[in-house]
């Protein structure tokens, strides 16, 4: 198991607490940014960590910014990503068990401690295999897949309007030069 971390600038200095957690412990991670308390976008590292689930690089990854809801919103737009926002040990216990979630993220505002309980919490959770939660995670995916459909549709139509723009335009623009051509042989 190898988790992925990363933080914005507001999440930073916890962020590099639960790093030298990790060391103290052996839990192999990945630090994928920020790499200091310069105001930067959250969603560059939120996606860097996802990417890298999606690769095999990591197992697991934990987002932290000043509220986690950022982190969350944007890790929850990659497929085959399951974000939860947490607020507590319950929460990434259930997010997990319930929901299979591969990432979490949380404010950069809680104590150290908090984060610790948190993360060891998630860590040793496990999906649950009842039947109830994996119907739920099923429509998930669908909805997942649906909308990822809905958007290759949707970028088909704009490649046929342009299409058939363009044809509109030389047809145009061959109707204009025969009426310029009649023109001028009737001269």
């Amino acid at each position: 198991m190898i988790i992925g971390i990363a933080s914005d600038h507001r999440g930073f200095k916890l962020k590099e607490k639960l790093k030298k957690y990790f060391k103290k412990k052996k839990i192999e991670f990945i630090d994928y940014g920020t790499d200091s308390g310069v105001l930067c976008d959250y969603n560059d590292y939120a996606i860097r960590v996802c990417d890298a689930i999606n690769a095999g690089e990591i197992t697991y990854g934990i987002l932290i910014c000043g509220t986690g809801i950022g982190m969350s919103i944007c890790a929850n737009k990659v497929p085959g990503i399951m974000c939860a926002k947490v607020d507590s040990a319950y929460e990434a216990k259930v997010s997990k068990m319930h929901n299979n979630a591969n990432v979490i993220s949380f404010s950069g505002e809680i104590l150290f401690l908090e984060a610790k309980d948190i993360v060891d919490t998630f860590l040793k959770s496990s999906f649950s295999d009842e039947e109830r939660y994996s119907r739920r995670i099923n429509k998930i995916k669908e909805l997942e897949n649906r909308s990822h459909t809905k958007k290759k549709e949707d970028n088909k139509k704009c490649d046929n309007k342009e299409k058939e723009e363009k044809v509109g335009k030389e047809i145009e623009k061959d109707k204009k030069e025969k009426k310029t051509e009649k023109e001028k042989s009737k001269e």
